[in-house]
């Protein structure tokens, strides 16, 4: 087991920031590129999400050995949410994974090293490569307005989690139906050589509807009003303790050339987070893993097959202890944290607005009547809510609607405060993704 002591000093370098192959921080202002996604729409450049290719004939059965999915209807030209866990049901490794051909994978997940290591160890007839591909996020009310205009592929029967192929400015184009930020939204995805035209052609279509491109000052507040926990994170992928040192061995022996030099040079390869912040400093770092079904996840379990953590997932389907809510942050406590900066008495942690901008870990106590029920991950400011907003962790008994708890803030050794907070649903805003679009005559302008 590794301690909250151990694993601050384990990460006492310092902070990592994010990667600058994800982007300038802002372009027209965070506060302006938060509100794109309610009222016009963005792009967003996640071309640094790493991917993995699976080919063979045991493509399909390396991903279902691993993973809690079921694959029975998973055709050509779909998508999935895939979760791998580790034996105790704890998420090691969750992404998107495409279809491409019956025995053609493709993962795209920030822990596919995983997936290598597997396919190594389990002796699976696979060929195995790590392609780089530029892939657009194009979200927000109008976004099929700009997809119209960007593209002559005719895109409103493509239901949510499918893909379709086109073109733009003669390039071929991939398009997958998704929605990081609760609407409507398309990933444009290709060769990585045509980054830079295809990223003008977008800007240049949606200039006369108002888009914005979003920079990483503001990156992860859609994951954070949409409730979609990141690995590293809102959470720790479970590669942090002593039971993966096989899995570190391959790493240092086997890291295939191709991966150098990337991000995932140095620690980075073993797992995402690199650095921890927050008031949680509990005996055991396996604390901070989670299961699929506190993260709201538990409808993609299928206990249809055997895979790692099955048998731990089947127990706690039966009683979970924890579940996945929204925090609000009381908001003249938050004034009451960056005032501290101007008077005489203790000066507090700071929330760097609208979010830290390093990759962290960031993980507080939640306390209810002087007992810690729970964990309140990443906080965030929302500018169309007017909020600091946390994706939470709490005891299934508090996670009604409504219930206040306090936070604890600030590392401990440090100043430490308490922050009221008020309990709210998961997602924050309402979800839009999967609209019917062909029964939305006028949506196309």
């Amino acid at each position: 087991m590794t301690d909250a002591a151990q694993f601050r000093a384990f990460t006492g370098r310092p902070p990592v920031p994010y990667f600058p192959v994800m982007g300038p921080s802002e372009n027209s202002g965070w506060m302006d590129e938060q509100l794109s996604w309610h009222e016009n729409c963005y792009v967003g450049d996640w071309s640094f999400v790493p991917q993995i290719r699976v080919k063979g004939p045991d493509a399909l059965k390396l991903f279902r050995d691993l993973s809690v999915n079921n694959f029975v209807n998973f055709p050509v030209g779909k998508a999935k949410h895939v979760i791998q866990c580790n034996d105790d049901g704890k998420v090691i490794s969750e992404g998107i994974l495409l279809r491409h051909w019956e025995d053609d994978f493709e993962y795209q997940v920030g822990t596919p090293q995983w997936t290598l290591y597997n396919a190594h160890r389990g002796g699976y007839d696979v060929e195995i490569t790590f392609p780089i591909t530029h892939k657009f996020q194009i979200s927000g009310p109008k976004s099929l307005a700009v997809m119209e205009r960007l593209t002559d592929a005719n895109l409103l029967d493509v239901k949510f989690m499918s893909t379709k192929y086109g073109t733009i400015r003669g390039e071929d184009v991939m398009f997958l139906r998704q929605g990081m930020a609760g609407e409507v939204g398309f990933e444009l995805q290709g060769p990585i050589e045509n980054h830079q035209k295809v990223l003008e052609a977008i800007l240049e279509a949606g200039k006369d509807f108002g888009m914005r491109r979003l920079g990483t000052r503001t990156f992860m507040i859609n994951h954070l009003e949409a409730c979609y926990p990141t690995g590293g994170m809102h959470f720790m992928n479970a590669l942090s303790d002593e039971s993966k040192a096989d899995y570190f061995r391959f790493m240092d022996e086997s890291l295939p050339p191709e991966w150098e030099p990337t991000p995932f040079s140095g620690p980075l390869r073993y797992n995402f987070a690199t650095t921890f912040t927050g008031s949680w400093d509990g005996p055991d770092i396996e604390e901070l893993y989670r299961s699929p079904i506190e993260m709201g996840w538990g409808r993609n379990i299928a206990f249809d097959h055997d895979f790692p953590g099955r048998e731990a997932l089947e127990k706690e389907m039966a009683n979970p202890r924890r579940t996945v809510v929204t925090l609000e942050f009381n908001s003249d406590d938050m004034k009451r944290i960056h005032a501290s900066l101007y008077g005489d008495g203790p000066v507090y942690q700071q929330l760097d607005l609208p979010e830290n901008q390093w990759v962290s870990a960031w993980t507080d106590w939640i306390v209810k009547d002087g007992q810690k029920i729970g964990h309140a991950t990443h906080p965030g400011y929302s500018r169309w809510f007017k909020k600091v907003l946390s994706l939470s962790f709490i005891d299934v008994e508090h996670s009604t609607p409504g219930t206040e708890v306090t936070v604890l803030w600030g590392q401990p050794g440090e100043p430490q405060t308490e922050i009221r907070a008020t309990v709210a649903p998961a997602p924050y805003k309402q979800d839009s993704r999967r609209r019917d679009l062909t029964k939305e005559p006028g949506v196309l302008v």
